[in-house]
């Protein structure tokens, strides 16, 4: 079986991040959607409800797992079997820096590949940061993110969302 891990903070999860994974699960058997706390990052969602988002917005693809997971990323693709990790790629910016953590990947575990998926065009300035700033101050978030996943950043900051 092939088993592919696409690993992320995921704060919160977007349109973007959904179009990897619909296209990132047709390469696997099973695609692990790993959901990483990142001690650079101070998240808005916790890890259960980042979880349960992607949950809920991944639930039409039936060879996906959502899992929360702390450590490395070569550890915790080692411990389930994946030798594949699959990563979104918005801009020439994030190529440089995905590349450098595969080349790091490729020498700390070289029976793991990297596999690089273009955002689709549609989403290529769709980004978590964006998405929570722009809640954050009552903006528009249609098209940017599942409708689920809005009306959780709608809740999170209710009162930049008055009726």
């Amino acid at each position: 079986m092939r088993i592919g891990i696409c690993p992320g903070s995921f704060d919160p999860v977007t349109n973007g991040h959904i179009d990897i994974f619909e296209r990132g699960s047709k390469l696997v058997d099973k695609l692990i959607i790993a959901v990483f706390s990142n001690p650079t990052k101070k998240p808005v969602f916790t890890m259960a409800e980042r979880e349960e988002m992607l949950r809920k917005t991944t639930s039409h693809l039936p060879n996906v797992e959502v899992a929360s997971a702390e450590g490395l990323l070569n550890e915790y693709a080692i411990a389930h079997d994946a030798t594949l990790i699959i990563r979104g790629l918005r801009a020439l910016s994030d190529f440089e820096y995905e590349f450098q953590r595969a080349l790091l990947m490729k020498q700390i575990e070289p029976s793991i590949e990297t596999v690089f998926i273009m955002a689709n065009t549609k989403y290529s300035y769709v980004s978590s940061t964006g998405i929570r700033e722009l809640a954050c101050f009552g903006g528009k978030l249609d098209g940017m993110v599942p409708e689920y996943v809005k009306q959780q950043l709608q809740i999170k900051f209710k009162d930049k969302y008055k009726a």
